[in-house]
């Protein structure tokens, strides 16, 4: 039977970060990007599940711990030269991989499921997942001939003026036939502007050898939001803040101010439970139902149970709650 694997690629320095730590471990709503991909992946049923670390990378293989096991890049010589470090584990192995960059904290596991099927049920060789940006700079540009097939996909700086019209990019996240793959990052060279491997060069090289293509588009381009420098990092905080208030609020939590509340990704809230302004809920901390928290509140790993009113933030080893009556 063909298994799935996963391929992370998360060994890269992220200078533009201005920071020690690695771009990846940088945190989204409390969580580590890299680790709200690793959750993600959970949804694609990995048998194996492999993150490609090389800068700094025991504090990645710390961070994962026993939910990935790690291939060392010591060099970063581009994003085809760090999947060919699983080349010793994977190459041999019958069925599809997926691969993903860790700086993207947005994606989710709906949309790798829908790859990867997509894949699986065209029989293709290596599926894309492509979006339409309303600014498609820096990203690679999917090049299709006439009858709309996916010929190759040309990085930005290497493309010319009619390429750089092209408004569907790659996301960053392929599938491929796990065999084809690693027999093609055989063939990649350094025949481009930064002198690395790219990753997307294998497609052409499928597309020579009569290997079928295909490319699946994104519904939300902001899953493939990569992350580079803190002003993106505060844009996809912003995002993802957004999303857990909306989840809270479809299971019938009360937000009363959103613009003055924060919830970090860790956190459990029960049903019926207000959220008054300026409140901060981190960590672990756990709400349960019926409960008033707020305003003025600030939480950190803390719990409270049913029917506990917070008006103003306990200290962490003071966990006395009001009891509330509904």
């Amino acid at each position: 039977m063909a298994q799935t694997f996963a391929v992370v690629l998360a060994a890269g320095k992220g200078t533009r970060m201005q920071s020690d730590l690695p771009k990846v471990l940088h945190k989204v709503c409390g969580k580590p990007m890299v680790q709200h991909v690793i959750d993600q992946l959970q949804f694609i049923s990995a048998d194996r599940i492999f993150t490609v670390v090389g800068h700094k990378s025991e504090m990645i293989k710390q961070q994962l711990d026993t939910s990935s096991e790690f291939a060392y890049q010591k060099e970063q010589l581009g994003t085809a030269h760090a999947v060919k470090m699983c080349q010793k584990q994977l190459a041999d192995q019958q069925g599809s991989t997926l691969i993903i960059t860790g700086d993207t904290p947005l994606i989710t596991g709906k949309t790798l499921r829908k790859c990867l099927e997509y894949h699986r049920s065209s029989n293709s060789a290596a599926t894309i997942l492509t979006m339409v940006p309303d600014d498609p700079s820096g990203y690679g540009r999917i090049v299709r001939d006439k009858n709309g097939q996916v010929e190759r996909i040309v990085e930005h700086k290497d493309a010319t003026k009619e390429q750089t019209a092209i408004h569907e990019v790659n996301s960053g996240i392929f599938c491929f036939d796990n065999n084809l793959l690693f027999h093609a990052l055989d063939q990649v060279s350094t025949d481009n502007q930064q002198q690395e491997y790219y990753l997307p060069d294998v497609i052409e090289i499928l597309k020579r050898q009569g290997k079928k293509i295909s490319a699946v588009s994104a519904e939300n381009v902001e899953e493939s939001f990569g992350i580079n420098d803190s002003s993106q990092l505060a844009h996809v905080e912003e995002i993802y803040q957004t999303r857990i208030m909306e989840y809270h609020r479809q299971n019938g939590v009360t937000i009363t101010d959103p613009s003055s509340t924060s919830i970090e990704a860790g956190v459990t809230i029960g049903k019926h439970t207000v959220i008054e302004p300026r409140t901060q809920l981190r960590g672990t901390t756990q709400i349960g139902e019926y409960c008033i928290v707020g305003p003025n509140v600030d939480l950190i790993d803390f719990k409270a149970t049913d029917q506990t009113k917070i008006p103003n933030s306990p200290s962490n080893d003071d966990t006395h709650t009001i009891p509330y009556v509904n």
